[in-house]
């Protein structure tokens, strides 16, 4: 299939052709570029929304419970899941989508799991352009979440409307949740396996870690909930709602949207150069720099001036 066709089936809403345009994208090639071409200006519809949080608080059984909920009153749902790669393949090592197998054969909900690469913002460079192709398509809600990297995953704010934090008792989630780099993160923060001693210690100790950070007028709420058992999912999908509400009340949507995608393009920048500097460094020149750098004949910082282009060391 041609970028133009894909593109055409994935406007048509065809299943195959939005999986096929999403590999594409993930192959980071001139097809893939294409599809996001012919496809951008079509997007921006969808509501996006980011779920993210430690490993094992209960993000993928938290996104299946939304997914119930949101089929329950008639939306269409998608889902990126953003898995940690495997050192030996370069696939997704958790598989998510497993939590989410009684949706398989919902035709008002699609799945997939991208590997993260390596990439440290918690997301897989590719993500974005998933996220536009899944909008592109026609689905009312697109869900992206996170590998789970901890303070690390900022960049899901580029990239959705509402951003989720998921915690859990018992962890030492507090601590980490008092960090700014935490804090700053979400606009909604979810308190699962509520069943578990210290959910209210721990709700109430995020409340007030909430207050040692900056706000524009939203404060997050934090909602309580047992999402394996379904509850409190209606309450945090309301809490939700209301942040998209304020964003459209006050105005502050759009500088959201400038400030992400800021962002956003700084970050493909960047690994994009990464990229090209990869494919024309020679493993060879590396190795006698690092040499160098080990024998004291040269310090570090010459040594990526030379790789960055700057005038080699001269040999003593």
């Amino acid at each position: 299939m041609t970028p133009a066709e894909v593109a055409d089936g994935v406007l048509a809403g065809r299943r195959r052709a939005i999986g096929r345009a999403i590999s594409m994208a993930e192959s980071l090639g001139p097809e893939g570029r294409e599809v996001m071409r012919l496809l951008h200006p079509k997007a921006g519809r969808a509501m996006r929304i980011g779920i993210t949080g430690s490993p094992g608080a209960g993000k993928s059984t938290l996104s299946a419970a939304i997914v119930r909920y949101l089929r329950a009153r008639g939306l269409t749902v998608a889902i990126v899941s953003v898995d940690p790669t495997s050192p030996f393949t370069r696939g997704a090592v958790l598989g998510d989508r497993i939590r989410l197998v009684d949706h398989f054969l919902d035709e008002g909900v699609f799945i997939r799991s991208m590997a993260s690469r390596g990439h440290l913002g918690g997301l897989a460079e590719a993500t974005g352009d998933a996220v536009t192709i899944l909008d592109a398509a026609g689905f009312d809600v697109v869900i992206v979440e996170t590998v789970g990297a901890g303070q690390n995953e900022v960049e899901v704010q580029a990239l959705a409307d509402t951003v989720v934090l998921v915690l859990m008792p018992g962890s030492g989630d507090a601590i980490q949740a008092i960090k700014a780099g935490v804090m700053e993160i979400p606009d909604v923060i979810v308190i699962n396996k509520c069943d578990r001693p210290g959910a209210d210690i721990l709700a109430g100790e995020v409340e007030s870690a909430l207050t040692l950070v900056p706000v524009d007028g939203w404060i997050p709420p934090v909602v309580l909930t047992q999402a394996l058992e379904g509850q409190g999912v209606e309450e945090a999908w309301g809490a939700v709602e209301r942040h998209r509400a304020d964003l459209a009340a006050s105005g502050r949507a759009d500088q959201r949207a400038l400030d992400g995608m800021r962002r956003n393009l700084r970050s493909l920048a960047l690994e994009r150069m990464a990229r090209d500097l990869a494919a024309r460094t020679d493993d060879d020149a590396i190795d006698a720099l690092a040499a160098r750098v080990i024998s004291r004949e040269i310090d570090p910082a010459t040594a990526v001036d030379s790789i960055l282009g700057s005038a080699p060391p001269e040999e003593d």
